[in-house]
């Protein structure tokens, strides 16, 4: 009897730890971290500066994007005008380099030459035409599919994009995209496991909204008899 009673116990005990693990492990899942958040990223050199591996290389680039904005956004800079300042500096100190040596009775130095690579402008080419054809037979995809739910989520989503950029201009939507993108990543690694969480009980949460929406409203709507009128 005693025997048995402790087979029962360790049984127990181990499916409510399968259950538990279950659990965990479609949590997991759900908001894909059977990779790591590094892996999601695309790994390399970008995920280091997203997730701030090198903190001086991620703090120069926020650092850096966020003077472009100061410039444009509140000193009301023009791009043109930047654009003729910036060179105009880089001629003067190119001039004062070249002349000094002559100056000062030195043997001149060669500046280094300013080439950007061929290759640059291609990638950058490629990847934007990518992810906007990605983004256009997404739309596509969706507009002439039967899914009313994601059809629904889609519309949505594109009409609070658009209040939103009603109340900002499109430099300084960009600029809160990249600083999200630079914090939101590195904030989610740090805490995993309480975002997955409240994510996984606010999707529930929504789900039951959307059930009860459709058992109140969509279940009520007519559907049309296709077959019906193709047979007539």
């Amino acid at each position: 009897m005693e025997t048995f009673a402790d087979s029962t116990q360790k049984k127990n005990s181990v499916s409510f730890y399968e259950e538990d693990e279950s659990a965990s492990s479609k949590i997991k899942k759900v908001f894909g971290r059977q990779n790591s958040v590094h892996d999601r990223l695309g790994g390399g050199k970008s995920a280091d500066v997203l997730l701030w591996r090198n903190k001086k290389v991620s703090s120069g680039v926020l650092a850096s994007t966020t003077a472009i904005w100061v410039l444009f956004e509140w000193l009301s800079y023009n791009f043109l005008t930047l654009t003729c300042f910036v060179l105009v500096i880089a001629m003067l100190v190119q001039f004062v380099w070249s002349n000094a040596s002559g100056l000062l009775n030195r043997s001149s130095s060669e500046i280094p030459r300013l080439v950007l690579p061929d290759e640059l402008f291609v990638n950058i080419a490629v990847t934007l035409s990518a992810e906007i054809n990605r983004f256009l037979g997404f739309l596509q995809d969706v507009a002439s599919g039967r899914n009313l739910k994601q059809f629904l989520m889609v519309v949505v989503s594109l009409c609070v994009a658009a209040i939103i950029g009603s109340w900002c201009n499109f430099l300084t939507l960009m600029y809160i995209g990249f600083v999200a993108a630079h914090t939101l990543p590195v904030l989610y690694e740090k805490y995993e496991e309480q975002v997955d969480s409240f994510i996984f009980n606010l999707l529930g949460e929504l789900q039951n909204q959307y059930l009860k929406l459709d058992k109140g409203v969509l279940s009520k709507i007519p559907k049309r008899n296709l077959g019906a009128k193709k047979l007539k």
